[in-house]
């Protein structure tokens, strides 16, 4: 049911904010950042960014739009919004809020926005189609959606090397499918935009990696991202159990980058 897993989305990255924004999960800054870039953002503009985290696209739209736009950022984990914040103040960026919310249920009016962003997080319901008209609603005429999600192969080959590592110890654990696989090609979202009401779309695939300077940036990964949920079920024993099997796996296959490809997606509204 969408109630147990918006509770599951919230338990695990509230759980992984105490990594979130720690070097080796640069990745998500960077997205967020090509992201606000793709969706050309101007001066003045009002910005709706849903799931945003700890304000990886957010605080980059906020910086675009200037003191005279303005920056709401929806998340459900309230943790990453308050990390979220600590930077809104750090960097003086007055123009951006962040409120605890449910994507599926945010009851913003119509046409609100002149840009709904949304990183990392329109594969978090069952009916993403359903999501996507209701991002949609909330764009003005003129104004963008800008989608981003997983490509293929998302943080191999340290993912397979982590799911090997739990099959281990913790069979039960095991999901060798993740939501995000429903639309890890181009023509996957495409579709997903024409279901939800967009039939026009520029739709971007980039190739990128993120370093690891060793292993144990590895495991800063597992326990920043959405693996973190199972980290806690497992326990501290299966854990660390999970941990020194997965250094030894990646130094044994020399392993110095894991991969971080992204699909960009930007729709316009006509007027």
């Amino acid at each position: 049911m969408q109630a147990d897993a918006t509770l599951k989305a919230a338990a695990t990255y509230n759980a992984a904010a105490d990594h979130f924004d720690e070097a080796p999960l640069a990745f998500w800054e960077r997205t967020g950042r090509r992201t606000v870039e793709l969706a050309g953002l101007r001066p003045g503009m009002r910005v709706l960014d849903v799931g945003c985290g700890s304000g990886a696209s957010a605080l980059p739209a906020a910086e675009r739009v200037g003191p005279e736009g303005r920056v709401l950022g929806v998340d459900l984990a309230e943790r990453l919004l308050a990390i979220a914040r600590h930077k809104a103040e750090v960097r003086g960026l007055g123009n951006a809020r962040f409120e605890t919310g449910d994507m599926t249920s945010l009851g913003l009016p119509d046409a609100e926005f002149d840009a709904v962003i949304c990183v990392f997080a329109i594969f978090f319901v069952p009916d993403m189609a359903r999501q996507v008209a209701e991002l949609w609603r909330m764009v003005r005429p003129g104004g963008k959606l800008a989608i981003t999600t997983w490509g293929p192969r998302v943080l191999e080959p340290g993912a397979s090397a982590w799911w090997d590592a739990v099959e281990h110890v913790r069979p039960d654990l095991v999901a060798r499918t993740s939501p995000w696989d429903r639309i890890t090609e181009p023509d996957a979202v495409r579709a997903l935009l024409r279901e939800g009401g967009i039939a026009t779309a520029q739709v971007i695939p980039e190739a990128s990696q993120q370093p690891l300077r060793s292993p144990e940036d590895w495991w800063t990964i597992v326990l920043g991202s959405g693996f973190r949920w199972t980290v806690e079920q497992l326990g501290p024993d299966f854990a660390e159990r999970v941990h020194a099997a997965c250094g030894a796996r990646l130094r044994a296959d020399n392993v110095t980058a894991v991969e971080t490809n992204a699909i960009y997606a930007i729709a316009t509204k006509l007027s």
